[in-house]
């Protein structure tokens, strides 16, 4: 019996263009043994749940900008509300574009710099993970991790206040680094400022990032340390039973 005393939840927002959707539930229930649910974009109650996933795909067919119409569905308000009491939510991809565009994150996601759609495996340097220690808890300040990334707008811009800022207040939590964790331009895959791969928000609960972490949970599709996310959430909750509870 865990801290937690049952299985965690997870709600799945799912909007029209998205898919990541069902790679993230099949690794909450297949692969972690968690209850997932489907929330479809137009619901604006997430039910009970201990943490959010905003998926990858091209929400809305990326009209306007990537995430520009997702930010006005109705259970966006759910899950601002969700992450001002507390509670932890992961942006992949899209998803991470969709926390941006909502204004729950800092900065923009812009076409890659090269104008080409990368599809790829990418070494990540991580970075402060103390600074959200649901999602990088089991993780260590400057490991190396390997995550697949899959986009074409992942170039990650911000004004220098702004990026100033983020790095003062510790909240860039994963980098594009080469093989021996140096973050350069040539292990850049899309031209983001400052190599940014994946930042949080004030409170460390809010996690954006443009790799896929559902992609690289199970060994038979190429690596596990996606699972390591997932299973620093776990812990998070564990130890918190009572937060989580409240969140109901």
């Amino acid at each position: 019996m865990t801290l937690l005393a049952r299985r965690p939840r997870v709600a799945v927002a799912v909007f029209p263009g998205t898919w990541s959707e069902r790679d993230f539930a099949h690794v909450a229930t297949e692969v972690l043994g968690w209850d997932a649910r489907l929330v479809w974009h137009a619901e604006d109650d997430l039910g009970a749940c201990d943490a959010v996933v905003l998926p990858g795909g091209f929400a809305h067919g990326d009209y306007l900008r990537t995430g520009a119409v997702a930010r006005f569905s109705p259970v966006m308000r759910a899950v601002a509300a969700f992450a001002a009491a507390g509670g932890p939510v992961i942006g992949s991809c899209n998803g991470f574009q969709i926390l941006t565009e909502a204004g729950m994150l800092p900065g923009a996601l812009m076409r890659n710099d090269h104008l080409e759609f990368r599809c790829d495996w990418q070494t990540l340097r991580v970075e402060h993970p103390d600074a959200s220690e649901a999602w990088l808890g089991d993780l260590a300040d400057g490991e190396l991790i390997d995550l697949p990334i899959s986009h074409g707008e992942g170039r990650y811009v911000a004004d220098a206040a702004t990026l100033d800022q983020l790095e003062a207040e510790r909240r860039v939590v994963l980098r594009y680094a080469d093989a021996a964790g140096r973050i350069t331009g040539d292990a850049n895959p899309n031209g983001s400022e400052r190599g940014i791969a994946g930042i949080v928000n004030e409170a460390g609960n809010v996690l954006g990032l443009m790799p896929h972490p559902e992609r690289a949970s199970e060994s038979e599709v190429g690596g596990t340390d996606g699972l390591r996310l997932f299973r620093s959430l776990e812990r998070w909750l564990q130890a918190r039973p009572a937060a989580a509870e409240r969140r109901l």
